[in-house]
């Protein structure tokens, strides 16, 4: 972990833990309109990706590129969106948003379209497991 990382208290409400990839935290959103991974480079005072050293910046493209796959392939998702917005929470995170034809923002971004709706404990648990055994396995 990257000396003086801390993750942001908003980000820390509003995901759960999934795994530790090299360089991100993987963290499941808590919404359960959308399939919705949340990835969030350990590192201190990121806020763009520009931020982040060339190396780090690689890997950042690698990981996002393994939970997308393992995101499409546990949901079998239309389309993947895949945002670094940053605006109501400025540490870097990026989005990892599974997308269909009969979600509600469709075709849309998803921000702001519906209120989230909270994601049942025995559902979360159960998409974080089936989540962990496809990273192990990517």
């Amino acid at each position: 972990m990257s000396e003086g990382f801390a993750l942001d208290p908003q980000l820390h409400a509003d995901t759960t833990p999934v795994v530790e990839l090299p360089l991100c935290s993987v963290r499941l959103s808590d919404d359960a309109t959308y399939p919705w991974l949340v990835l969030v480079p350990r590192r201190a005072e990121c806020v763009e990706i520009i931020d982040l050293a060339p190396d780090d910046r690689a890997i950042l493209i690698e990981e996002i590129a393994m939970a997308s796959r393992v995101l499409k392939y546990l949901t079998d998702a239309h389309k993947l969106n895949v945002a670094a917005l940053g605006n109501a929470v400025a540490q870097l995170h990026i989005h990892v948003i599974a997308r269909y034809p009969e979600d509600p923002a469709w075709p849309g971004p998803i921000w702001g379209k519906v209120p989230a709706q909270a994601r049942d404990a025995a559902e979360r648990a159960n998409f974080t497991a089936r989540l962990q055994r496809a990273f192990a396995d990517a």
